[in-house]
């Protein structure tokens, strides 16, 4: 494929967690190659991801990721304008190995290096299906974040709240090891959560009033707590109505202080982002609030909800035009901040 004077060709790499990707994106919106490795099947066993394991897994595969890639676009490194990878957050050995990966390119090649942040990429995953509305509230959700970051405009993030202690996505996670469910644990509490009734009286973390700040920790102790003490007393727990009643605690304050957030900054457009945003009800009920308070909602697809490296060329393009570049100094930041 020759590229056209007007385009701008950007190759993201992504590998903060378990998943090896590489894509081209062209313009910052229209994918031509979007190549994922999933360690899913790897890690099941273990009941979780293990940095080690993950980390020699990206290192076996990320060249064949980024030419398959480079492939399915029908390009090459001599067409891309810039190289953009995430740079954290992660796992610190996981996403030294697509870092160690860019610099190598961009020191063969000389093409611009552009460090991305991983919930940025999570962001622009919804710029791929329609382009951003300026200004917007987006409300990401993964195994490491809860946040609700404010934008005016490409590459200006303000945070509104973020969670104190445990992720949406983590304590998805632990509450589903607890339930001795299948890693990963999030889709298995979903699919069980729609079949049963909220009849077990879980507690929500609204924190201080106007608060947009999440908390999690204290119910995913509740959940522990009532397990615990069924077991003590030989009583049955109905997982199913369990795993409906801790998700809809969850998605109750998901939901709640996600409308807050946009009420707050006068805004109508409202985002969800993040591997947590794959979930079915958090879907369904935040399409309907939206709905109800006459909001704008973008949702990507299920193919763009977990990590991918696509999110990463769209974000990426746009710091690309900004000039923000890295030297081949650059390393990777397992606690990457977002807002500087």
């Amino acid at each position: 494929m020759k590229k056209n004077s007007n385009e701008t060709l950007i190759l993201g790499i992504e590998t903060s967690c378990d998943e090896t990707s590489a894509a081209v994106v062209q313009n910052g919106t229209k994918i031509l190659s979007n190549v994922i490795s999933s360690q899913i099947d790897v890690h099941r066993k273990f009941g979780g991801v293990v940095p080690e394991v993950a980390s020699r897994r990206h290192v076996e595969r990320i060249t064949l990721i980024i030419q398959k890639a480079l492939e399915d676009a029908e390009t090459c490194l001599e067409e891309v304008d810039a190289i953009a990878v995430t740079k954290g957050p992660g796992l610190v050995g996981a996403l030294l190995i697509g870092v160690s990966a860019a610099k190598a390119l961009a020191f063969a090649t000389g093409k611009p290096l552009v460090p991305v942040h991983h919930i940025a990429g999570h962001i622009y995953a919804n710029h791929l299906v329609k382009p951003l509305t300026f200004p917007l509230v987006a409300l990401v959700v993964s195994g490491g974040h809860t946040e609700l970051i404010y934008m005016t405009r490409h590459n200006q993030f303000e945070r509104l709240g973020k969670t104190r202690d445990d992720a949406a996505g983590e304590a998805f996670d632990k509450v589903a090891r607890l339930m001795k469910l299948p890693y990963p644990g999030g889709p298995q509490i979903d699919r069980l959560a729609i079949q049963g009734e909220p009849r077990y009286q879980l507690p929500r973390a609204w924190l201080e009033t106007d608060s947009l700040d999440f908390s999690f920790s204290g119910l995913k102790s509740a959940v522990m707590n009532l397990v615990n003490k069924a077991r003590q007393r030989g009583e049955e727990i109905n997982y199913t109505d369990l795993a409906c009643s801790f998700q809809m605690a969850v998605l109750d304050v998901l939901v709640e202080k996600s409308i807050r957030a946009v009420k707050k900054t006068k805004v109508k457009h409202l985002l969800l982002a993040g591997g947590v945003s794959a979930n079915s009800s958090l879907r369904i009920r935040l399409t309907e609030r939206a709905r109800q308070e006459g909001i704008e909602l973008g949702i990507p697809p299920l193919e763009l909800c977990t990590d991918n490296a696509a999110m990463i060329a769209a974000a990426g393009t746009y710091q690309f035009l900004d000039g923000k570049h890295a030297d081949l100094s650059l390393n990777a930041d397992a606690n990457f901040s977002l807002v500087e």
